[in-house]
């Protein structure tokens, strides 16, 4: 009960009501910012909301190590159980991270089809993943075919998967190269302007500029 209970009070309930309902399994969504905006603190919460849904995750890092990253996600977590009054609090959160695998690459020497297949691997292993994110990943270096590859697997495993990109501008066609646009099916962009921190909805489906979120300006979480 009590995880049902978080699943409810997750920030990403506040995006859900924007975007009707969220990325769905088999799609992609995009998150992009200017550098150091917060756009990994936007991605622990997507991950942080499948595992507490009871679903295993990866996430892929290409520019955070494995502690920053494993602190993001107490940190996340410890926000959200502050919402309820929980006893077992250390118990629950040992209990939800233990569906959680952090990986680290560099893109330098590490391609997204390599990703792909090591996410298969893992899966042929016997560790079942639902929800990918992938974080700190150059989309403008990855070819459309690798993007189109990374579309293909989340379609046919029923995956969510989540990438973030740096970008300076808040315009849809600035997100990515228009050819690649297409693959995902949620584009937002965090923006801060006097004082305010919002993730504006740039791309949810077919419709365009359908709203935005605010963002905590301390803990960074979505909110009302």
């Amino acid at each position: 009960m009590e995880k049902k209970e978080l699943l409810d009070l997750s920030p990403i309930r506040f995006f859900d009501k924007v975007v009707e309902g969220g990325l769905k399994a088999g799609e992609l969504g995009l998150i992009t910012a200017k550098k150091g905006l917060g756009k990994t603190s936007l991605l622990v919460q997507f991950g942080m909301d499948a595992l507490i849904s009871d679903k295993p995750l990866v996430h892929v890092s290409f520019d955070q190590h494995s502690s920053n990253v494993i602190s993001w996600y107490s940190s996340v977590f410890s926000e959200i159980a502050k919402k309820k009054n929980i006893s077992n609090v250390s118990e629950l959160r040992d209990e939800v991270m233990r569906e959680r695998t952090i990986l680290n690459f560099n893109q330098e020497s590490f391609s997204l089809p390599k990703v792909i297949n090591t996410i298969g691997a893992l899966k042929t292993g016997g560790i079942d993943v639902q929800a990918l994110v992938i974080d700190g990943l150059d989309l403008d270096k990855i070819s459309t075919s690798d993007i189109a590859s990374v579309a293909d697997f989340a379609k046919q495993d029923k995956i969510t998967v989540w990438f973030s990109d740096t970008k300076e501008s808040g315009k849809l066609l600035d997100s990515a190269r228009a050819e690649i646009i297409p693959y995902f099916a949620i584009v937002a962009h965090i923006e801060s302007a006097g004082g305010n921190i919002k993730l504006n909805v740039l791309k949810a489906h077919s419709s365009e500029n359908v709203g935005s979120v605010n963002l905590d300006s301390k803990t960074m979480l979505m909110t009302k």
